[in-house]
């Protein structure tokens, strides 16, 4: 009998999920990884070491693929394009991809099939901001690198049109965005098989700290079944109208005046679904699988009426394992997944997961795991 085999572009946490996922499906997993010591690479028995934005490096690892999909969006749009051309599958395929790659390609498609986002434009310069800024009633704006940006990193908060010269200084095109007055983020997750069968997950908050994810909590607590439902079919339609095929991760903002915003895109396997791991009948990784090998999809249910994931991040205690007697003597029930990564102060090195019946005991299982772990607390 013959599996498949998945080749996944990306050697970090994602790839080192994914695989995990697939091991149950004796799925054939590859990936192409920075260097050998990348978290996927450290698990994965068929890693290639190369530079994913070199064609050439692409196409020998694509070769006895049978998909090829990613554990990040930075593949370039034209390398993805001569693959397909030589009949690799690639999936999401590139005119999908696209739209998590470039976040002026993303907002102008958005507004064309009617989705809700920020007010925004490309802006050219310091001066074109302050333009723009006097065309949606004033500072403070966000500017994004319309490429590139990661967990806060290319992003700025501007008040003023002097403090908007760093954004231009990277060389690369500017989306600029009114700040919108937000209550809070959430993030819708669904995904998507080639044949148009999708499978929406619970809606969440995702707590924010410092522009790097904290805290994700499942269901978005206080959330109306009208609004969750709404957030649903939003990102049902993006997914379809995008031709997405795996996961896709909706952002949004809910407004204080009731409405959802778009915020990001992210097509693959996301920070916000973690939590479906150990909360949710079939995880975000294992449905991604399904989906680019064009299997049924999995039930996206959760197990708990609250399941909460919390972030583990490097600080100044790097033994973490000495950590586990305590965190798993305290709470049975805790499931830790590290990375595999070196700790370093402020790094994402693996995440916590807590569910029960009870959100403010789920959620301080969950930080206190956390904190623990990082070194932040002790006891």
């Amino acid at each position: 009998m013959t599996f498949p085999v998945v080749g996944m572009v990306g050697g970090g946490q994602l790839a080192r999920m994914t695989h995990q996922a697939g091991i149950p499906l004796g799925i054939r997993f590859r990936i192409l990884s920075d260097t050998a010591q990348d978290s996927a690479a450290q698990v994965v028995a068929d890693v290639t070491v190369g530079d994913y934005r070199d064609l050439d490096t692409l196409r020998a690892f694509a070769r006895g693929c049978d998909v090829i999909t990613f554990d990040h969006e930075h593949v370039p749009t034209e390398h993805l394009r001569a693959l397909e051309a030589e009949g690799i599958a690639v999936r999401p395929g590139p005119d999908a991809l696209v739209h998590a790659q470039d976040k002026g390609v993303m907002r102008a498609r958005l507004a064309e099939i009617g989705v809700p986002c920020p007010r925004n434009r490309i802006v050219a310069d310091p001066a074109d901001v302050s333009r723009f800024a006097a065309e949606t009633g004033g500072y403070p704006l966000v500017l994004k690198t319309v490429r590139g940006g990661y967990d806060g990193k290319g992003v700025w908060f501007v008040r003023a049109e002097a403090d908007a010269a760093d954004a231009f200084r990277a060389g690369v095109a500017v989306l600029a965005e009114e700040k919108v007055d937000f209550v809070r983020e959430l993030a819708a997750n669904v995904v998507r098989s080639p044949h148009g069968q999708a499978v929406a997950y619970p809606v969440v908050e995702s707590v924010q700290v410092d522009g790097v994810c904290d805290t994700v909590i499942a269901p978005a607590p206080g959330l109306s079944e009208a609004l969750s439902a709404k957030a649903q079919r939003l990102a049902l339609t993006v997914a379809r109208e995008l031709g997405v095929v795996g996961h896709l991760a909706v952002e949004l903002f809910e407004t204080a005046d009731g409405r959802i915003l778009v915020n990001e895109l992210a097509m693959r396997p996301h920070n916000s679904g973690h939590w479906t791991i150990d909360g949710a009948a079939t995880s975000q990784f294992a449905n991604h699988l399904r989906a680019v090998l064009d299997l049924p999809l999995g039930d996206p249910r959760p197990r708990a009426p609250w399941t909460v994931m919390a972030n583990v991040l490097g600080g100044d205690y790097p033994d973490m394992y000495a950590g586990y007697l305590h965190c798993m003597a305290r709470d049975p029930g805790l499931k830790i997944h590290m990375y595999g990564k070196d700790v370093k102060p402020g790094r994402k090195v693996g995440h916590v997961t807590t569910y029960g019946d009870d959100l403010p005991g789920v959620r301080e299982r969950a930080r206190h795991a956390a904190d623990y772990l990082r070194g932040t607390i002790d006891e």
